[in-house]
């Protein structure tokens, strides 16, 4: 792995072969959520993942924040790497949104949506607030506490019902790169005022995200999690919500995982090898 900056925000290259995948972290994650996925790449390829802002070490870039402004970001760095109309475009959970936002300004030859970048509406009524915490819980709860040592917050993650029994040494890589602070008041690099703002932003402007969508012109893959950010029955893009998609967009090619959550479908062996078989798929 090789470390880089461009204009503040850190990114990481994995392999070194000269067909290129930008990758795009989640709402509380960093760039080593796609460490799994860089350590197998197959020869000829090389994975390029960022930080965003408000998140790992690119925690203290400022805002605004919003998926618009990440989606510049991600275009940005694809413009240092010298990603050609080759590339292939990657995106997590909210960084699944912001490829969406990318890809609509820029062509990809290919684009991955990894368990979301399909609007979820949010119902009449409910606080966009309420919903995040509903949704994120833990994640949420983890940017509000300190830690005294780094296995505390190892711990911590330990006990995330997304990984009871899915522990492995990339998801501790993970877990371990997110930590700062000194022993004794240890906590997430990423920045609640982000994640929050993010999350707004999200639920809020579906329209947007829509237009994105269908204005798309690469294939796109979306890559479907069974099971949900907790570990539920329900996953966080269900049928109900992935078909009508799928039916609207001939360029959209909708798939489940078979047994990953949303979390583990970038970690365990399996998912892990449809992932890259999507990315790298001639």
């Amino acid at each position: 792995m090789r470390i880089d900056e461009v204009g503040g925000l850190r990114i990481a290259t994995f392999g070194d072969g000269p067909r290129t995948v930008i990758a795009v972290h989640g709402i509380s994650a960093s760039l080593m959520a796609w460490g799994a996925v860089g350590r197998r790449l197959p020869e000829g390829w090389s994975l390029v993942a960022m930080d965003l802002r408000g998140r790992g070490h690119s925690a203290s870039l400022p805002g605004p924040y919003g998926l618009p402004r990440h989606a510049e970001d991600v275009l940005r760095v694809a413009e240092h790497v010298g990603a050609g109309p080759d590339a292939v475009l990657a995106g997590h959970s909210m960084g699944a949104y912001v490829s969406v936002l990318a890809a609509a300004r820029r062509d990809f030859a290919r684009v991955v949506l990894v368990d979301g970048g399909l609007p979820l509406p949010l119902p009449e009524g409910v606080d966009p607030d309420a919903a995040l915490e509903a949704t994120l819980g833990p994640a949420l709860a983890r940017l509000r506490r300190t830690f005294a040592t780094p296995e505390e917050y190892v711990d911590f993650f330990k006990a995330h019902p997304a990984f009871v029994g899915r522990w492995s040494p990339d998801v501790e890589a993970y877990v371990r790169y997110d930590l700062a602070g000194p022993e004794g008041a240890m906590h997430s690099r990423a920045v609640g005022e982000a994640v929050m703002e993010d999350g707004r932003w999200m639920r809020l402007r579906t329209a947007e995200i829509e237009a994105a969508l269908t204005a798309i012109k690469a294939p796109t893959y979306l890559l479907r999690a069974p099971r949900g950010l907790l570990d539920q029955d329900t996953g966080m893009l269900p049928d109900e919500i992935a078909r009508p998609w799928a039916a609207r967009l001939p360029g959209l090619r909708d798939e489940v995982v078979p047994d990953c959550n949303h979390y583990t479908i970038l970690f365990d062996e399996d998912p892990v090898t449809t992932v890259l078989a999507r990315i790298t798929e001639s």
